[in-house]
């Protein structure tokens, strides 16, 4: 989808689509009144029939006989004095979807024009640019007969006045450039597992690096992690055909190039069967999107690099298979991690924590002013949040605080969970230093109890996305969070 800010009037425009907003009772918006004009009355005379009531979401479809443009779609905004940023994206999604189901091969949204209440009309000329490129997303690509295309292909977002037109040019590129990231995010996420294997990951953040000057990528083999002593991570892959990976992919954006870097670490397990500890079959499909806190990572550097954002930062996706496998990892089984801990795996099925934290321990070595990990790591996590909001944990509150509030902001949800050091004894073991589990009670706040273990020397935060990262039911596929709130923290920090 290409996206741009509308450089003409809105009555001058021709257009396959005109979207235009309507309050509560038929009430047109301001730039509606203004296409009203040109018309002679005619979205008034609508509004009056009661064929539009101006409900949140609600949508009308006209075909008008004069004017320039060959559609209208009316929207409805709710109250006027009550628009705010989530009745506003569900405005536009109602819209999108709307005009999706057309014929128009283009569009004109004025709906960035609308008075939000939480909101500037840079935040809304965002929203609306994310929104319309992740509704027109499709996955085909193990199909053998391709989805037809929808006819939309372009969408122009309205000024609201020459003064905000700089902004909202802004605006604009930042929309799709997230939308990029969300969209590769989603296609990783909804590739199978036979083929977005370890190796697949690798090669991808190795392709990505050539298509943007601003990245480097190195990919560290089993025997090199071997040398460097990750026998956590490699007690994952033991049982699987598929070699483990360690992919490293370094942004450089400051001016500085020694400036500290923001350090991104993915959970990158592109199929979890659970290893001995083995999954019951229902829904075991839906583990391929293990992988997709790795996925975030890469679909994060790549709107950063659309951005050009003038920051270092690094992308580290811990890669594995988890199988049953003759070689696998039992339960009972004691591994030595990077750090030097010792690990006695309780469960083979909690494998993710057992391949982050010997890349927690990796990243020490960029000196990191942040550590985020991103994974989809306990169905705790999905009891306790559904799909809604991401669980965040982290040793610094004012990482944290920042994080929440970046969350309200996107709309890309996340909540705090204590990290108490009452709950450490949980994971207490008599055979080595730490167990892999801390029993059935607490699990998402427990996972983090173990990786905070291995990130005493930073500050740092933990993502766990179980819940968020991907949807069942009849809308099953990645969602590609939590990249709208990564890139919205790292859009923020100094470099």
């Amino acid at each position: 989808m290409k996206f741009a800010l509308l450089s003409s009037a809105v009555t001058a425009k021709a257009t396959d689509c005109l979207v235009l907003g309507v309050w509560t009772k038929g009430r047109l918006s301001a730039p509606a009144a203004a296409v009203d004009a040109a018309l002679n009355g005619a979205l008034a005379r609508v509004a009056a029939s009661g064929d539009v009531s101006g409900k949140l979401g609600d949508t009308l479809l006209l075909h008008p006989q004069s004017g320039q443009s060959r559609r209208i779609l009316l929207v409805g905004c709710g109250d006027a004095d009550a628009l705010d940023a989530r009745s506003y994206r569900k405005a536009v999604s109602a819209a999108i979807k709307a005009v999706l189901k057309t014929t128009a091969k283009d569009a004109v949204f004025t709906l960035a024009e609308l008075p939000l209440k939480d909101r500037d009309i840079a935040w809304a000329t965002t929203l609306l640019v994310q929104e319309c490129d992740a509704a027109a997303y499709q996955y085909d690509q193990t199909k053998s007969k391709k989805k037809p295309e929808y006819a939309l292909k372009s969408i122009a977002v309205s000024a609201a006045s020459a003064e905000t037109r700089k902004a909202q040019t802004e605006a604009v590129k930042l929309g799709a450039s997230i939308g990029l990231g969300v969209a590769t995010t989603r296609e990783l996420g909804n590739l199978p597992g036979n083929i977005c294997t370890p190796t697949y990951l690798a090669d991808v953040a190795v392709k990505l690096a050539g298509h943007y000057k601003s990245i480097s990528t190195k990919v560290l083999s089993e025997a090199q992690m071997k040398k460097l002593g990750m026998g956590s991570l490699l007690s994952v892959s033991a049982g699987s055909a598929q070699e483990a990976k360690l992919i490293v992919m370094e942004y450089k954006g400051a001016a500085k190039a020694d400036s500290k870097p923001v350090v991104l670490v993915g959970k990158g397990i592109t199929f979890d069967t659970g290893g001995i500890s083995l999954k019951p079959g229902l829904a075991m499909d839906e583990m391929k999107y293990d992988m997709c806190g790795a996925a975030s990572v890469i679909g994060t550097l790549t709107a950063i690099a659309e951005l050009g954002l003038k920051l270092n930062v690094v992308g580290v996706i811990a890669a594995a298979e988890n199988m049953p496998g003759s070689k696998a990892t039992k339960p009972g089984d004691i591994v030595t991690s990077m750090s030097g801990q010792t690990i006695e795996i309780l469960n083979t099925d909690a494998e993710g924590r057992l391949v982050l934290c010997d890349a927690l321990t990796y990243v020490e070595r960029f000196k990191p002013r942040t550590v985020i990990d991103i994974a989809t790591l306990t169905g705790a996590a999905v009891a306790t949040f559904g799909d809604q909001t991401s669980a965040l944990l982290s040793n610094n509150q004012e990482l944290a605080d920042e994080l929440l509030r970046l969350s309200q902001h996107t709309l890309d949800f996340a909540w705090q969970l204590p990290l108490w050091e009452e709950y450490q004894s949980l994971l207490d073991s008599n055979f080595a230093d730490i167990a892999n589990i801390g029993g059935p009670r607490g699990g998402t706040i427990t996972a983090a109890c173990f990786l905070s273990r291995f990130t005493k020397q930073y500050r740092w935060a933990h993502l766990d996305i179980a819940g968020t990262a991907w949807l069942s039911g009849a809308q099953k596929g990645a969602t590609g969070r939590p990249v709208p709130l990564l890139v919205e923290f790292l859009r923020t920090q100094k470099a």
